[in-house]
Parts: C-alpha cells; sequence; structure tokens
C-alpha cells in the first residue's frame, strides 16, 4: 500500500534571509543539503520546511487567525519555551496548560506566522461517555 513518508511544510516570507536566520538561529532548525535559489530548505527533528522569498505579497501577519502556521508536539515543552525565548523568540501566547490536555505556548515569526509548540499533560479532559473514541 503506497504511503506518505515525509513531508515539508512551506512558507512564503518577505525577507529570505531574515526568516532563515530566524529559524536556525531562535528556533535551532539546520540548513538541509538542497540549494534552490530563493528558498531555504530547513529541518529540526522530524520537522521540514521550505521557505520561499515572496517580498510583493501581503505579509502573513496581516492575515489575522488564519496566520498559524503549524501547532508541532515537542518533548519538554518547557525547556523549549526557555531556551527559545531566551533567544528572542516573540511569544504571543504564554506556556500554559490547556483544558484539552495539552501544555503549549505559541511564537510569531519575523513574517508574522504563528507557531504552537505543545506537549500532553495531566489535564486532558474525561472521555465524554458514549463519546467516539
Amino acid at each position: 500500500m503506497p504511503r506518505i513518508v515525509a513531508c515539508r511544510s512551506v512558507l512564503a516570507v518577505r525577507d529570505l534571509k531574515v526568516s532563515t536566520d530566524f529559524f536556525m538561529r531562535v528556533l535551532g532548525f539546520r540548513r538541509d543539503p538542497i540549494d534552490a535559489a530563493g528558498w531555504s530548505f530547513l529541518s529540526r527533528d522530524g520537522f521540514r520546511v521550505m521557505i520561499g522569498e515572496c517580498p510583493d505579497e501581503k505579509p502573513a501577519g496581516d492575515l489575522g487567525d488564519h496566520s498559524y502556521f503549524v501547532h508541532l508536539m515537542v518533548e519538554e515543552v518547557d525547556r523549549f519555551h526557555g531556551e527559545i525565548a531566551a533567544r528572542g523568540a516573540e511569544i504571543i501566547a504564554g506556556l500554559a496548560d490547556k483544558p484539552w490536555g495539552l501544555r503549549e505556548f505559541a511564537i510569531r515569526t519575523p513574517d508574522g506566522h504563528r507557531i504552537v509548540f505543545a506537549e500532553p499533560n495531566d489535564a486532558a479532559p474525561a472521555p465524554v461517555e458514549g463519546a467516539p473514541r
């Protein structure tokens, strides 16, 4: 049976150099060995992103709720929060336990894309009787 073996998210950014630096310096991504003019191919652990320079496009920050880019599950979310906050990440939603069973926080990239980082916590709601599992 065919299966999807990997994925790479794509982001349009206004300044490739600024966004590449942010993903590498602040979020800890590394550059992948792919070279294409106007693009940066980056990864961290199992997450991959292609950043493409589109200087004339509307900035993601102007899209309101539609600027949410991705929700990433991480291990040691408190430690990760501390590391990227110390490196200058713009935290837009502080680290908190959510009623849906996750401990999470959100950041904004230089172009205004929003990323949520989360980890399961012990505050998961009890299953609703009769609800699908």
